[in-house]
């Protein structure tokens, strides 16, 4: 074993052991995740599933941030936060801080900021990845870069109108080209798709962290059976370590379908 390969080993076990004592069980939130941070809010994907849209358009619109809808906006008053060491953040979990109509000013002020606390983790979630590495030399060895890819079938994103997100084949290459060690990947809501194909973009990608998890609101999405998911998680195992969302029947199955 090379000497590059032992210590991306030594990486992972070390932050599987740290991942593991964080998570709280019965979250719809990711698991490990201590804090949410939203300095910048708002996205333009329109993914059909999106409940930050949804509760920005209804619970949330009477806020100052979203008078104006779920619209891409810079929330200065976040930069006051502070952080506690060992906190998991993540960041923007109510928009898309790399989407390619945020300011490249703003995500530099985030990572800037981010900077600050070097004690803390910071988890970064993205439908395009592509843009990490334009601030690949600004991101903290502190940052988890992540990923939403729900499936790797570019047709059923297509056919059923799921987003107008970048293609999911452009985030796994964008993502499997990343030269960083502490990489995560989203599998949610699942999708269905091609097993062998999907476990191979998985391990092509070699994240640190893959969640797995059916829809939480009921978007009658095209989602595969869950034996088939079973399958994948067994499958993602071997590789990476896996943490489970909600795991259930198909909407279909349950339906009879």
């Amino acid at each position: 074993m090379s000497r590059g390969v032992y210590e991306r080993s030594v990486l992972k076990l070390r932050t599987a052991n740290l991942l593991l004592n964080l998570i709280k069980p019965r979250s719809r939130m990711f698991s490990i995740v201590t804090k949410c941070w939203n300095p910048v809010s708002g996205c333009l994907h329109n993914c059909r599933y999106c409940w930050a849209r949804r509760l920005a358009e209804t619970k949330l619109r009477d806020k100052p941030r979203y008078r104006r809808g779920f619209v891409p906006r810079l929330n200065r008053n976040e930069f006051n936060v502070h952080f506690r060491n060992g906190d998991f953040v993540f960041v923007v979990d109510m928009g898309d801080l790399f989407g390619d109509f945020i300011p490249s000013e703003w995500i530099f002020r985030v990572l800037r900021y981010v900077e600050k606390f070097p004690k803390t983790h910071f988890l970064f979630l993205t439908k395009n990845p592509a843009r990490y590495s334009e601030f690949l030399d600004y991101f903290s060895e502190n940052c988890y870069l992540g990923a939403t890819i729900e499936t790797n079938r570019d047709d059923l994103y297509v056919e059923h109108r799921i987003s107008r997100a970048p293609p999911l084949s452009s985030r796994y290459r964008a993502m499997a080209e990343l030269d960083w060690d502490k990489k995560f990947i989203s599998i949610e809501p699942i999708l269905d798709f091609d097993l062998d194909v999907f476990v191979n973009w998985i391990r092509e990608i070699d994240p640190l962290i893959t969640y797995v998890g059916y829809d939480n609101y009921d978007n009658r999405l095209p989602e595969p059976e869950l034996a088939k998911t079973l399958k994948l998680i067994r499958e993602l195992e071997g590789f990476t370590l896996v943490l489970k969302k909600t795991i259930r029947s198909a909407y279909w199955e349950l339906e009879g379908g």
